[in-house]
């Protein structure tokens, strides 16, 4: 039977408007997403003990596997110089065992008093940062603005009251919930070891076992996939707690230099803040801010001269000599996973929200040239689609 022009034409006109349509490709892959997410929550209730069970297993997993990431490259380098990998591991895990134990033995007695001390003396700070405000909004150049700005003052207070009251209540009322959470973390520690050793013995045979439960036609293209999430999160782990650390030292050094209180433990704390990309080196500088407004105008500048020199030795040269452009993630796209992921899921989002979308972006990035590729719906550029068909 043959097929008239006008039928040809017709099928051409569809397919090129319709299935050959990249608008029309991305609507319809949104629909099925968003059916998707629809029939999950109506069912949400399966999965609960699902969820129950991952929940107890997240911690020591994750830590687990933060661990690997630290001391895998220190194992990769002892095999490399002709040391059986057991040997590596125990090398390594004792490694790490001694400076966490030099780390408690030595500088925690070291801050122990600052550390004290400051707890103390921050409410004290805090008071004396709130005066300052204050007596900022009383003054004359502002004076337009006082109703505006003391009812933001008093919704800010009677935010953070309701929340300690929150709090309080909480803690008074969930009693069993911490023993529960007590009694996870201690069965997370003691697991969270043997995790570790076997993620460091077995890592060479874990990818081929996973890929294992995919068809054969699919394991090469699974198995490149997840090779490319592990070096992702490889390589944002070690750089990102690289320059934590660099962050941590410039800042003791610097505050150290202007003499502000409580400079190493503020430092410290800029650097575990500093974990989380562009917001965290910001959070850290809140404690540094108070102490040095309560102290004098002059230590407030000396303060941010140090912030300035920071951002701009660790923007410079330190981010783009440790992480360079590893991931490919716009800074804009960053802050808007973060929001999103703190939002969603308080600080332990802050912390996995980049690496996750980054794991996520390998992902969907092999499912798009898996569609393109499949569907024909895509051509090189400056080759039409009749072209493609006749190639």
């Amino acid at each position: 039977m043959m097929t008239s022009k006008n039928d040809y034409s017709a099928k051409s006109w569809v397919w090129r408007w319709f299935f050959n349509n990249k608008m029309v490709s991305v609507l319809l892959i949104i629909l099925l997403i968003t059916i998707n997410i629809l029939l999950l929550r109506k069912i949400s209730f399966v999965f609960t003990p699902l969820l129950g069970f991952a929940s107890t297993i997240a911690f020591p997993v994750i830590t687990a596997g933060v661990i690997f990431y630290i001391l895998n490259p220190l194992v990769r380098f002892l095999e490399k110089k002709g040391l059986k990998r057991l040997y590596s591991i125990w090398i390594a895990l004792v490694v790490a065992t001694l400076v966490i134990v030099l780390f408690f033995s030595y500088l925690i007695p070291l801050l122990k008093g600052q550390i004290l001390d400051f707890v103390r003396t921050w409410p004290n700070y805090y008071n004396a940062f709130v005066e300052q405000i204050n007596r900022l909004v009383d003054s004359d150049w502002l004076k337009a603005l006082q109703p505006q700005l003391a009812q933001m003052n008093d919704k800010f207070s009677s935010d953070i009251a309701s929340r300690l009251n929150s709090l309080l209540n909480m803690t008074v009322n969930s009693i069993g919930n911490i023993v529960g959470a007590v009694t996870e973390a201690i069965v997370g520690l003691i697991t969270m070891p043997i995790i570790l050793f076997y993620l460091l013995k077995d890592q060479d045979r874990i990818l081929p076992s996973v890929v294992k439960v995919f068809p054969t036609k699919s394991r090469e293209s699974i198995s490149k996939v997840l090779r490319e999430m592990h070096e992702q999160i490889s390589r944002y782990i070690s750089g990102q707690l690289t320059v934590a650390f660099c962050v941590a030292v410039m800042f003791i050094i610097g505050y150290m230099i202007i003499g502000l209180n409580y400079g190493t433990v503020i430092g410290i704390f800029a650097g575990v803040m500093n974990i989380i990309p562009y917001l965290g080196s910001f959070v850290g500088m809140i404690p540094a801010i108070v102490i040095a407004l309560v102290t004098s105008p002059m230590m407030l500048v000396k303060v941010l001269v140090v912030f300035m020199i920071e951002q701009t030795l660790e923007g410079r040269i330190i981010s783009p000599l440790v992480l360079g452009n590893n991931l490919s993630i716009h800074p804009v796209t960053i802050l808007f996973i973060l929001l999103a992921a703190g939002k969603m899921f308080g600080f332990l989002g802050l912390l996995l929200g980049i690496p996750g979308y980054a794991v996520a972006k390998v992902v969907v990035t092999e499912i798009f040239e898996w569609y393109k590729q499949y569907s024909g719906a895509y051509h090189p550029e400056g080759e039409t689609a009749d072209e493609g068909e006749n190639a």
